[in-house]
């Protein structure tokens, strides 16, 4: 644990460095001789150079640039350059503890703080740029990431979750009483970590607390999930009115409402409400995946297991028909042309964060590598471009384009023909660029500053 510890320190200390000596002293950087995948080709582009200027690629061609002695140069060596990877359902905070830690009597903001940052900042060094964070406390971590305190990912924050009472946001100790009734805030809302709201205008209220903090979009549980201990899976949750306030106070705001909802039922009554995203769905039918395809609704899938040691013996319990259920939604959505998004959503298992980039290979049931690439890169940007003016970074990610964010990865070898790459993010992932800053680089031409021809 030092070690890993030490590790994180020095390569925090490491990008400060950089984001000085890139941020002033240098403003281009050519990665010479990278075969290109852009996010959306089936296959890898012509040895080409590409010339990133500040945050942004601004050049892609097979002609030297101007200037090119004067920029640095880094040597691709026919090597592939690609766009960063994007989790579309993250929790930073629910994600980097676990549930005895969450319900400690000595947890503080402070403590939830250090331990998320450090999974951001692995997070990151595993390839993922950008992330979106469907609920948790995020504000402050997200500051400290954008203001350079913190290594991580750029992040698309819900804030809180908003559930009602019973609902799948209802963390409450057993000793802990309603608001409502005994007015007394739970441990979880005081922590920024949920709204439990009840009746219209409480739900309009707390859609418009988390807008007030720079919610990019919102998360509203509709339904119940296997990892409360009071609601059942099968629930649905939120009259069709409240949910419908959500969605108007998230549209009055030019973004959408997302949903935590498994059942055919919570899921229709979510595109009644005009709801724009559906997390998890793995109960759904093929008729309600139709109308989704219909109404260009998303679905942000996971692959779920269901074999953790760590897991409570109630949420592996409960867990069980999720997991016989995603064997079946993942090729029906395809069949159908849903919008499909990618995400991992772990909870409470630290341990599990390790395996993000393994997870990305269960999807190799159900679609070819060059498809999946895809969902990982475009695909999930486009989700998060779902979120328009409240979209926190403005411009084109997911995507090796001119005028596209410069948050690239090279990497040791041709994912499109072998996936496995992916999995192996210390080795393989050569240079980690976010922002037009290289926060890795591991590759020959290491001396950069004096890497002049």
């Amino acid at each position: 644990m030092k070690k890993v510890t030490l590790l994180i320190l020095l390569t925090y200390f490491l990008f400060l460095f950089e984001m000085k000596t890139y941020g002033q002293e240098i403003s281009k950087i050519v990665f010479q001789n990278v075969r290109v995948f852009d996010g959306k080709s089936p296959s890898l582009s012509a040895p080409v150079n590409v010339l990133v200027v500040g945050n942004k690629i601004s050049q892609i061609s097979t002609s030297t640039f101007e200037n090119e002695g004067e920029n640095v140069i880094i040597n691709g060596e026919g090597k592939t350059l690609m766009p960063g990877l994007i989790d579309n359902h993250v929790h930073l905070t629910f994600g980097s503890m676990t549930m005895p830690e969450m319900m400690s009597s000595s947890i503080s903001l402070e403590s939830i703080l250090q331990k998320s940052s450090i999974q951001a900042t692995e997070m990151l060094l595993r390839g993922f740029t950008s992330v979106r964070d469907v609920g948790g406390p995020i504000f402050q971590l997200k500051a400290k990431i954008d203001d350079g305190t913190f290594l991580g990912p750029r992040v698309w924050p819900s804030g809180a979750t908003i559930s009602q009472t019973a609902g799948h946001g209802d963390f409450r100790t057993p000793e802990e009483r309603s608001r409502k009734f005994f007015g007394q805030p739970s441990k979880a809302e005081l922590f920024q970590a949920t709204f439990i709201a009840d009746g219209r205008s409480e739900v309009l209220t707390a859609v418009r607390e988390n807008l007030r903090f720079g919610a990019s979009q919102i998360k509203l549980m509709a339904g119940g999930g296997t990892s409360s201990a009071y609601d059942p899976v099968d629930v649905t949750q939120y009259t069709l009115d409240e949910m419908k306030a959500a969605v108007e106070a998230a549209e009055d705001w030019g973004t959408y409402v997302t949903v935590h909802a498994y059942t055919v039922r919570a899921v229709r009554r979510a595109i009644e409400a005009g709801v724009k995203c559906i997390e998890h769905g793995q109960l759904l039918d093929d008729k309600t995946l139709k109308l989704m395809a219909k109404k260009n609704i998303w679905l942000s899938l996971q692959n779920l297991v269901n074999d953790t040691p760590d897991m409570d013996p109630l949420r592996r319990e409960k867990r069980k028909p999720v997991i016989e259920g995603q064997e079946k939604v993942w090729p029906m959505a395809k069949k159908y042309k849903v919008k499909l998004a990618w995400g991992t959503d772990f909870l409470f298992e630290p341990e599990l964060n390790k395996k993000q980039n393994d997870y990305i290979l269960e999807l190799q049931k159900w679609f070819s590598n060059a498809e999946i690439l895809k969902m990982i890169t475009y695909d999930n940007s486009q989700l998060l471009q779902l979120s328009g003016l409240r979209s926190p970074y403005q411009g084109i990610i997911g995507a090796v384009e001119p005028n596209a964010l410069a948050d690239l990865l090279l990497i040791d070898g041709d994912p499109l023909q072998d996936l496995s790459i992916i999995a192996n993010p210390n080795d393989k992932f050569l240079v980690i660029m976010k922002d037009g800053k290289i926060i890795k680089n591991i590759t020959a031409s290491e001396d950069l500053i004096s890497n002049k021809r």
